[in-house]
């Protein structure tokens, strides 16, 4: 269940030094990350403080008037070179991901692909998504309106670090291209992620200022980042996002937040199992769980329950645990300590509280100091935390079902409503039951990566998992005002000539029916 450790390389010295130079920070302030695969020091980065950020937002206002005034094709063209630059480099900022978060490179590999392809949707979409649009006037033929779409101004940003590259690059690449600035604040411990993107895309084209990157505490800066901010995206923890959104509220400034989950799939009687057992393990174990839309509750037919459990649980049994910079490895280390404390916690509890670990269950420090086995277990009840918390690491609970109906009751027993999954041969089952989970996003036999992938289409939270979506054309126009723009041509709204208003009041009733029964508006 494990590989041997592989002493990692660090990103060269200078490299960091080029990298955190780009922090907003004159305080003079550091901190030191550490690489979760070994607990030891990867890079030291300054700190941002409260006046750093008020800074950060005046260069990113003058930057963003000049960008705005940009037609959308010329704001697209850095983000169509990052597409290739990414997948091209990839070696380097695959390095540094897994160091700073100790996931498995080909999870890591995974915000690459996102990163890419995010890009090029917008890139390619962009001018088609903000063009003024001609809508229809109050008076057909002399009302004229139109539809434009204006750039919030500057945008506040604040991404976690499961996912630091994706996280917060697919979430600025549509607010820049629709004209915004950026002041983002990435997680301290993976902040080296979104450096190298912000320096990459300056490389490429992207004007110096539009993307300012603070670092530090959030209840040093927090308020600060809110207070300068014209729009509010946000994604972390559902505490957090409530924070934000009553922050954000005070100054009636919108927000989207995408927040946690607790997500369900769905093994119906008639799956694939050796299919359904493969989608479970990449489902519940990618990034050691450490993903908003991984499933954390299993539930399976009782007809097929045992044998789907078996098959399951041999594959987790044998999966590879490692710490190495290559793609051996099929899952790697948690990030914090907090999540390995969390994690412990919640098993220690269940299985005190008579739950069955099937597989895993224990810490792995022979591999480094936050591994942790995936584990399964079975028998977890409505009193455990692990039933119904977020556990956010390599822990998944199995339940038996009988019936379709039971099946989505279950899966919307909760309050998260995120991501789930379904796994059946029938595809028109799949998606009437689909539409019965109150989750943001569902697949239908794949566990995440179909819907989230799918960069056409919103992805976002129902109930405590979040407001507004990423993706889609949301993902762009939630970064803009709509305004309409209308002029009156010939004849204004008002009674023409010297009629009276009673005469000019009976002919406009006349024609709002005549207008319903000939189909005019």
């Amino acid at each position: 269940m494990a590989t041997p450790r592989v002493q990692e390389q660090a990103p060269a010295t200078d490299r960091i030094a080029r990298l955190t130079s780009r922090i907003a920070s004159s305080a003079g302030g550091t901190t030191t990350i550490t690489a979760p695969f070994t607990g030891e020091p990867l890079a030291e980065v300054q700190t941002t403080a409260a006046s750093d950020v008020h800074r950060a937002y005046e260069r990113a206002r003058v930057a963003q008037a000049a960008w705005a005034a940009l037609p959308p094709r010329e704001r697209a063209k850095p983000f169509l070179r990052l597409v290739d630059a990414a997948v091209d480099r990839r070696a380097e900022i695959l390095d540094i991901v897994q160091l700073e978060t100790g996931k498995a490179r080909k999870h890591a590999f995974e915000e690459v692909l996102d990163v890419s392809l995010c890009s090029l949707y917008y890139a390619r979409r962009a001018s088609k998504l903000l063009k003024p649009r001609r809508r229809q006037g109050i008076t057909p033929g002399l009302t004229r309106a139109y539809e434009l779409r204006r750039p919030k101004g500057v945008v506040g940003l604040i991404s976690p670090w499961n996912y630091p590259l994706s996280l917060g690059v697919t979430d600025i690449v549509p607010a820049l291209i629709a004209g915004n600035a950026v002041v983002h604040k990435p997680d301290t411990q993976t902040c080296l992620s979104t450096l190298w993107a912000v320096d990459l895309l300056q490389e490429l084209g992207l004007p110096e200022d539009l993307w300012q990157v603070v670092v530090g505490d959030p209840a040093e800066i927090g308020d600060a980042i809110i207070d300068g901010a014209d729009y509010m995206a946000f994604t972390g923890s559902t505490r957090g996002g409530r924070a934000i959104a009553e922050k954000a509220a005070s100054r009636l400034i919108g927000c989207s937040l995408e927040l946690g989950g607790k997500n369900p799939m769905l093994v119906l009687e008639d799956a694939d199992l050796d299919k359904a057992a493969d989608g479970a393990v990449r489902a519940c174990f990618t990034n050691a769980g450490q993903l908003c839309i991984s499933i954390e509750r299993l539930y399976v037919h009782a007809n097929v329950h045992d044998e789907f459990v078996r098959r399951f649980v041999d594959r987790v049994g044998t999966m590879k645990l490692g710490a190495d910079l290559t793609f051996d490895a099929d899952m790697g280390s948690l990030t914090h300590q907090r999540q390995l404390e969390t994690v412990t916690r919640h098993v220690e509890q269940a299985r005190e509280k008579g739950a069955t670990v099937l597989t895993g269950g224990k810490a792995r420090p022979d591999l480094g100091p936050l591994f942790y086995e995936p584990t399964v277990l079975t028998g977890v009840s409505a009193d455990m935390e692990l039933c119904g918390g977020e556990t956010f690491g390599p822990v998944v609970s199995v339940y038996p079902f009988t019936g379709d109906d039971e099946a989505v009751a279950c899966a919307n027993d909760t309050s998260y409503g995120l991501n789930a999954s379904i796994w059946t041969r029938d595809m028109a089952r799949g998606r009437r039951i689909a539409a019965r989970i109150e989750a943001g996003t569902v697949n239908i036999n794949e566990g995440y990566g179909a819907a989230y992938g799918s960069h056409d289409a919103p992805m976002g939270g129902m109930k405590q998992s979040g407001i507004g979506r990423r993706h889609g054309a949301e993902g762009m126009l939630k970064y803009t005002e709509p305004q309409t723009i209308a002029s009156q041509h010939i004849m204004g709204l008002e009674p023409p000539g010297g009629m009276s208003f009673e005469r000019y009041s009976a002919l406009v009733a006349g024609w709002v029916k005549a207008a319903k029964r000939f189909r005019l508006r």
